[in-house]
């Protein structure tokens, strides 16, 4: 009688991913610089480690695959670049298919209700999905102080979009100072202030940008850890459509999106296989024709600091700044292509031609627990406070960003984190803003949490 055995998670691995687990000797590089580390119950080290062993089930009931922020500091500093968050991303997809419940529900309920979400209305829903999950953890009340605010300040959209993209889709007739726009979802909703900041700025700047109409969420974290299939096609339908729409470029302002974006076209460009599948769902064989830039890519390269520099009218004398980046616009290199994914310098240079201090500090690349916001916000508090300690202590008098889930949490939790003395949050472009003389409500500055009048009062009066 034949012997079924099952195949080895790592061989698995192999095969799906081309992501070799043997390769890991046990450097704990990854452990030592993951910001989740205390919490899970397999550090990452260990979580190869089990693998190498052969010791699937543990694997697969462990926390740390459901806790995961993929903020990939683990696969930027490993020596053979193994991509641990992908292969949490496997296992959790994994232990789903056996049966295996997740160790940590409230992340495996929050991916599930977020891209039903995306699939019902085409684009995230967030009054929405705050609300179910609030419901379905028994915490109705939670963050209902910072919700409060939220929608007083206008901040969020009470009822969801509907949008499917088009089957028909005609070049649009091509500008030289054009360039191609895809916001995502929270620039629509909880982070309007980066939407209103980069339009007004950009077109101080020369810059006409192009909002295609049919664009579709990017699937974001839940996306990428629930179907690898679903993570790739959502990102591919506004790259076909912004390809068929005749433009080179697309500026993704949300590092998340960004990210999904640049991602999307990696894994279609090495695998023919799924690009075969993808162009199949899509209805378009893409042609891998659009270069996906990131807000301070089209600052840099496209506007130059130069063009900055003349627009300022309003020098930022006297004000030191701390520039955090996040995780997701430089790591991981390989996706981003960024030269130093842990120490950039954009937003210090651009800081630099306002007139402003751009102070050195250590966090400018820490996770801030972005995905883990509505299901571990414990988690996510004291990361953000460690931030924020940093940014007071090395004498800032603001922080400036350019990632929405980054500026959510920096900004937004300061109230429940009971500071003594709360620290500005600015998006990068409402610093430029209000460097080139902008008025603060073109700029939405109103829709910042942490109150903004007292710089805004201390810059006019210098």
């Amino acid at each position: 009688m034949p012997v079924e055995t099952k195949e080895r998670l790592a061989d698995a691995i192999t095969r799906e991913l081309g992501e070799n687990v043997y390769l890991c000797y046990q450097c704990v590089k990854c452990t030592s610089g993951c910001p989740l580390a205390d919490e899970f119950d397999l550090t990452p080290n260990q979580v190869l480690r089990a693998l190498q062993l052969g010791e699937d089930e543990r694997v697969l009931k462990s926390k740390t695959i459901w806790l995961c922020a993929s903020c990939h500091t683990c696969v930027t500093r490993c020596p053979h670049a193994i991509d641990l968050p992908r292969i949490n991303d496997f296992l959790a997809m994994e232990a789903k298919r056996r049966g295996i419940p997740s160790q940590v529900p409230d992340v495996a309920l929050f991916r599930q209700v977020f891209l039903r979400y995306a699939r019902w209305f085409g684009r995230a829903y967030e009054p929405g999905l705050i609300a179910e999950m609030n419901l379905r953890t028994r915490q109705p009340f939670k963050d209902m102080d910072m919700g409060v605010q939220m929608i007083l300040k206008r901040k969020v959209k009470l009822l969801p979009a509907f949008v499917r993209p088009p089957r028909l889709v005609r070049p649009v007739p091509q500008k030289a100072d054009t360039i191609a726009y895809y916001p995502g979802c929270s620039l629509h909703s909880l982070s309007s202030e980066l939407d209103h900041s980069t339009r007004a700025v950009l077109k101080e700047l020369g810059v006409e940008l192009y909002e295609p109409k049919g664009w579709i969420c990017c699937g974001s974290s839940p996306a990428h850890s629930t179907d690898h299939f679903l993570a790739t096609t959502m990102p591919m339908h506004t790259l076909a459509l912004v390809e068929q729409s005749g433009f080179d470029q697309v500026l993704a302002p949300c590092a998340s999106c960004y990210s999904r974006l640049k991602a999307a076209q990696r894994d279609v460009a090495q695998d023919p296989e799924l690009k075969k599948r993808v162009d199949a769902h899509v209805g378009y064989t893409y042609q891998d024709r659009v270069a996906v830039k990131s807000l301070l890519d089209v600052l840099e390269e496209r506007v130059g600091l130069e063009t900055i520099a003349r627009h300022v009218k309003k020098p930022l004398r006297n004000l030191k700044v701390v520039a955090y980046y996040g995780c997701l616009l430089t790591r991981p290199p390989s996706v981003t292509g960024a030269k130093r994914p842990e120490n950039p310098t954009q937003m210090e240079r651009i800081v630099e031609e306002l007139g402003a201090q751009p102070l050195d500090w250590s966090f400018k690349t820490d996770c801030c627990g972005g995905s883990l916001s509505l299901t571990r916000t414990e988690i996510v508090l004291n990361l953000t406070r460690r931030i924020l300690d940093n940014a007071r202590a090395v004498g800032a008098d603001l922080v400036v960003t350019v990632c929405p889930l980054c500026h959510v949490n920096l900004d937004a939790r300061q109230a429940a984190l009971k500071l003594d003395q709360p620290i500005p949050i600015l998006y990068i472009t409402q610093l430029m803003g209000l460097a080139f003389g902008l008025p603060p409500h073109t700029l939405a500055l109103e829709k910042n949490m942490v109150d903004t009048r007292p710089l805004v009062q201390q810059l006019s009066s210098q």
